[in-house]
């Protein structure tokens, strides 16, 4: 758990809030909390002064789907993964996250969860842990993707029953609506306080819909192993594809990096979903942070072999992705460049979005009094700065180049 850190006057930013960019503007942090934005007046007199040096200001990233990275995986099985996969991204401007898991046994899930509670309370120098994403085991076969065909099933009440109990730490789980039993499954775990999303589904637009009115609220890894329009015989079926964008309450998540999706499908989600409705996402497999070349998908001692190449991971006959190497300045960056949405925009895609999506919004996402002190300085080419999270300096780009 992060202790708030010292009193901050960060100076000399162009800050990002949720509506303007304030130039040359001033933040004051006191006890982890942001205290004063864009306001000269308020002194603190034992602030530790940062210059920002006319970059930009802008709350912490927030990644709601993210597996590993800096060569660890959260199924490893370890404390150690979880607090080197949090200080990976944090390096990156990542400030909080949501881990998540593959499809495996539900032992493994357990112990997973159990390790989740220990290297929460010890994670002090990476990005935040905001609960768990179970991603699987329900899902539709043929849309599995990397995903290990071996443990995919239909949802059993007495499995998910006994996982829910097990944890108060899981805060969203992703499956295939149209599955026997998946309704039943999303009612239950909504009931629970369950952010319940459909992801690696075959669904017709009539089946996400009626995914969407029991619970079902969030496409996962938008596009990813998810049907759009077939055929049948002479007729055409609109999938969960067309559902996310005639359904303008459901939120989607998207691999922004430039690869899962091409520029015209990023342009058309920012089109037809919008700012408010899209939170930017890595999918992050262990080898995001590191250069390219072989790894492995899952954990170390089951999981998939992979090629590192062309900025993702791909299955080794190169039939398919098998997860992102991204990072979340990557993702503004690529939104920016890329897509060409505007920084504001773009920002409040991994800030402002994610939080609402995850409920955490009262006291993240955005950089206005009262809020947590998750704050990362970039420059024009998004390239970090500084991470500080509650008000704690946790990367430092001339520091850490030092000191590597």
């Amino acid at each position: 758990m992060h202790n708030s850190g010292k009193n901050i006057k960060i100076v000399n930013g162009q800050i990002l809030t949720p509506y303007r960019t304030i130039k040359s503007g001033t933040i004051i942090v006191k006890d982890g909390k942001i205290l004063a934005v864009g306001d000269q007046r308020v002194d603190l007199p034992d602030a530790v002064e940062i210059d920002a040096g006319g970059q930009y200001v802008a709350p912490g990233f927030i990644d709601i789907h993210v597996h590993g990275g800096g060569g660890h995986d959260f199924m490893d099985g370890t404390e150690e993964a979880f607090l080197k996969i949090a200080e990976a991204h944090a390096k990156h401007g990542t400030t909080a996250m949501l881990p998540t898991t593959l499809t495996s046994e539900t032992e493994e899930l357990l112990r997973t969860l159990d390790i989740y509670k220990s290297a929460n309370r010890n994670n002090t120098k990476g990005a935040q842990f905001l609960g768990v994403h179970l991603e699987g085991p329900y899902f539709a076969m043929n849309q599995r993707g990397a995903q290990d065909p071996r443990y995919i099933r239909n949802p059993k009440p007495e499995e998910y029953r006994e996982i829910i109990q097990h944890s108060k730490d899981i805060k969203r789980w992703s499956a295939a609506p149209e599955l026997d039993g998946a309704l039943a499954f999303a009612q239950y775990a909504k009931s629970n306080g369950i952010l319940v999303a459909l992801a690696h589904t075959d669904a017709t637009y009539e089946e996400a819909l009626l995914g969407f009115e029991n619970g079902y609220s969030l496409a996962t890894h938008f596009y990813s192993c998810m049907a759009g329009v077939s055929r049948k015989n002479a007729m055409r079926y609109a999938g969960a594809i067309e559902a996310a964008y005639l359904i303008d309450e459901m939120d989607v998540e998207i691999i922004a990096d430039g690869v899962h999706l091409p520029a015209p499908l990023l342009k058309l989600i920012y089109k037809i979903k919008g700012v408010d409705r899209t939170a930017l996402i890595t999918d992050a497999m262990r080898a995001a942070g590191l250069p390219p070349g072989e790894s492995i998908l899952g954990s170390l001692h089951d999981g998939l072999p992979v090629i590192v190449e062309d900025g993702v991971a791909k299955l080794p006959d190169r039939s398919s992705f098998a997860g992102s190497v991204a990072t979340t300045d990557r993702l503004v960056r690529t939104m920016v460049q890329i897509a060409e949405v505007p920084l504001l925009e773009s920002v409040r895609m991994i800030t402002q979005t994610p939080a609402r999506i995850l409920g955490v919004d009262s006291q993240k996402g955005v950089l206005l009094p009262g809020m947590d002190a998750d704050i990362v300085i970039f420059n024009q080419d998004i390239e970090i700065d500084k991470t500080i999270i509650n008000g704690e300096v946790v990367y430092d780009s001339t520091r850490d180049s030092r000191a590597s």
